[in-house]
């Protein structure tokens, strides 16, 4: 059986535990709130209640948006290839001397033989609102004999039509004596004498 003393004991021992008759629980070593339910449900002086709301998501200002990046603008446009509508087609002005081709202005008989007055050039640039280049002379006009049986052809406008077509030599001399200085376009081609035995008109719009 356990003594009176004892008892005493283990009362003095609780009595020393406790100052104030109470359990000491909390971590910090002061009385723990009762939570109380609030309006809303959540408990105040409850961990929940106690906890920092976490920051909210920004959002965007009315003309804050992102200005458009300098990759998003348009380049310039290249500039295009120059064309014969802009007066500039790429044309060489300083083309050789054709070797074959004369613009010819009229014809003589002296010396009793046939020749005609040429002038040698080359073809030019076409204007923008031309169907075919120019053939632009150069140098000063020149004496070249024909052969009185050389063969010639012919266009518009000694002829009508666009495609050559075989004419005599006299028809030929006729016309340019109707038409001087006219500067119609001729290939040409030299026989072993040295005189103009074949002639073809250039056709030019």
């Amino acid at each position: 059986m356990v003594s009176a003393s004892a008892v005493a004991v283990l009362a003095l021992t609780l009595t020393a535990c406790d100052g104030d008759g109470g359990t000491d629980t909390s971590s910090g070593g002061g009385p723990t709130a009762t939570a109380e339910p609030a309006a809303d449900g959540t408990k105040t002086g409850s961990t929940a209640a106690g906890t920092k709301p976490a920051a909210a998501t920004p959002t965007k200002a009315p003309g804050s948006a992102k200005s458009p990046s300098a990759a998003a603008t348009p380049a310039p446009a290249e500039p295009g290839t120059p064309s014969a509508a802009d007066g500039s087609s790429g044309c060489d002005h300083k083309m050789p001397i054709s070797p074959d081709e004369i613009a010819v202005y009229r014809y003589t008989p002296e010396g009793g033989s046939l020749g005609l007055i040429v002038k040698y050039g080359n073809w030019g640039c076409a204007p923008a609102d031309s169907d075919g280049a120019p053939f632009e002379t150069v140098g000063k006009e020149i004496y070249l004999p024909m052969d009185q049986a050389a063969y010639v052809t012919a266009t518009d406008p000694i002829v009508a039509g666009t495609e050559n077509q075989h004419i005599g030599v006299q028809e030929f001399l006729d016309w340019l004596e109707a038409h001087p200085n006219s500067g119609l376009v001729f290939k040409y081609h030299l026989g072993d004498d040295g005189a103009i035995d074949h002639l073809d008109e250039v056709f030019t719009p």
